[in-house]
């Protein structure tokens, strides 16, 4: 993406990116020092990564654990600061060990700087995903 992509609109990509299971390509939407945080990870789990390669060694294996279908429900809001952006969206798809459902609700503040991800805080909800059947042991992403 040109460094001059807009927050809204790499955010969309990368949404894209992920309902294609092109993880490769969504960790290269990251700036080298991006930061991931998860206010409401579950013990076991990362509460934050730090730098592409932790961010790329998390979501290395997303594909395996959930297939993903959708983002239905897609709010964008701008903030003060034009590098920042708030999402609201629902993920939907099944989860790949189990087949079950997978509907899940999200919040993330996400920062962008020249075209890249420095900054991403997803706020999901533990609750959900276990009641998804989500194994917290084995310390996945969502």
């Amino acid at each position: 993406m040109p460094e001059n992509t807009s927050p809204t609109d790499l955010y969309r990509h990368s949404l894209r990116l992920l309902l294609d299971k092109d993880i490769p390509a969504w960790v290269g939407l990251w700036a080298e020092g991006g930061i991931m945080d998860f206010p409401f990870a579950p013990q076991g789990w990362p509460r934050r990564l730090e730098g592409r390669g932790a961010i790329a060694a998390y979501m290395r294996d997303y594909p395996d654990r959930i297939d993903l279908h959708d983002f239905p429900d897609l709010k964008i809001h701008q903030t003060t600061d034009p590098a920042t952006i708030v999402a609201e969206m629902r993920g939907v798809g099944r989860l790949i060990e189990t087949a079950s459902p997978f509907d899940m609700t999200y919040i993330a503040v996400v920062t962008v700087q020249d075209g890249r991800f420095t900054s991403y805080c997803d706020y999901w909800n533990p609750l959900a995903a276990q009641e998804a059947g989500l194994d917290f042991a084995k310390g996945s992403p969502r």
